[in-house]
């Protein structure tokens, strides 16, 4: 009976390939598709370990925000994933040297690493920034596949590697809210003459916009807006927001985020230290860091749900019209040309980035209709992304 059984599955398996033996089956035009490159790398390789203890020092510009929590989450992925072998200590903001300090710290050996947003070291090369968020740049998942396909990592540790420094992307948080504001301001002429505190990039651009920007910390925005000093300031994720107040003391958010389709952290370690580990602490770094990564995103967006809820009792959500959306697209194109034709480095970078855009683009539309939006939403049509 078994026999029978098996015969009747051999001419069944032959039926369906539409041949009558192995030999005039079809062979698929392409037999493989894809490579992981890492396991080409690691396939040969030989781990060793050592009962060598390690420690290092870590310390970051978060201060109050709970992004120092994504710090404190990758050293402890290290030190259970090495367990115990390399132990990285977190220092918070100032303990050791100031926020803005960690950058030459690091480099020095004074700290053996920090956790950051490269856009804060655009005064050594602006650069910097296009890895950490630009305006109507990439989110989230365009950050991962660019970074870890398709060449980012490379311009990345080549550009830290200039000051004696290794990097890894670690965290990113997602889209940031829009502004935090006491003035109304949905079209273009709206925010000309507003006074708004920002950083990086976008500071430029609402500049050019017609605004009078100045860059200011968290906590002197807060003050700054409390005392009229200010109208609206530059804001984070909403988790990241809720501990600053401003939605407290501020009327209307306006959205959406232009300035940071996503905000990209990175933890970066002196090159001496580096090279003095062995290959197998520098395997579970380079994990920890992917596996932070991840965690911190969906860690933060989890938070913005309550956030949003929060802040929604004290202020209004407001949306910039459409016109006023492509108008802050244009101003920001032209800025970034102007910044890429000064900086040989910023346009290699944004050319990446703009050419895995495009390429990315017909996926991108074809995919659109079916994202998870709730059932009642989806019924009533329109919903593209």
């Amino acid at each position: 009976m078994k026999k029978l059984g098996l015969i009747i599955l051999v001419v069944l398996v032959a039926v369906a390939f539409g041949s009558t033996g192995p030999a005039q089956m079809k062979k698929a035009k392409i037999q493989k598709f894809g490579v992981d490159k890492r396991a080409l790398a690691w396939r040969a390789k030989k781990w060793t370990t050592s009962e060598k203890k390690i420690t290092w020092r870590i310390s970051d510009p978060w201060g109050g925000l709970n992004f120092a929590e994504i710090t404190k989450h990758f050293c402890d992925t290290v030190r259970a994933a090495s367990g115990g072998r390399l132990d990285i200590k977190w220092f918070p903001t100032g303990a050791i040297v100031p926020a803005m300090e960690i950058f030459d710290s690091t480099a020095k050996g004074t700290l053996d690493a920090f956790h950051s947003w490269p856009g804060f070291w655009r005064d050594r090369n602006e650069a910097f920034v296009a890895f950490g968020s630009v305006p109507f740049g990439m989110d989230n998942e365009g950050y991962n596949i660019w970074y870890y396909e398709r060449g980012g990592k490379e311009m990345f540790d080549e550009l830290y590697g200039r000051y004696g420094l290794v990097p890894f992307f670690c965290g990113n948080v997602g889209q940031g809210l829009g502004l935090h504001s006491n003035t109304l301001a949905t079209k273009v002429e709206d925010f000309k003459g507003m006074k708004i505190a920002g950083v990086g990039w976008y500071m430029d651009i609402l500049t050019q916009l017609g605004a009078l920007v100045t860059p200011l910390p968290g906590p002197e925005s807060y003050a700054a807006l409390e005392k009229g000093v200010i109208d609206a300031s530059e804001s984070s994720t909403p988790a990241a927001e809720i501990p600053s107040g401003l939605h407290e003391i501020t009327k209307y958010v306006i959205e959406p985020g232009v300035q940071q389709p996503s905000c990209q952290f990175d933890v970066v370690i002196n090159k001496k230290r580096w090279d003095e580990l062995p290959d197998d602490l520098k395997a579970i770094v380079e994990i920890s860091a992917k596996e932070t990564q991840l965690w911190a995103n969906a860690w933060q967006q989890n938070l913005n749900i309550e956030a949003l809820k929060i802040m929604s009792k004290t202020t209004q959500f407001v949306r910039m019209e459409d016109a006023t959306i492509v108008d802050f697209a244009k101003t920001t194109f032209k800025y970034l040309d102007e910044v890429a034709a000064k900086n040989p480095d910023v346009k290699k970078v944004l050319d990446s980035q703009e050419e895995f855009k495009k390429q990315f683009a017909f996926w991108r539309e074809m995919r659109g209709g079916v994202a998870p939006w709730p059932r009642e939403m989806v019924l009533q049509g329109g919903l593209k992304q």
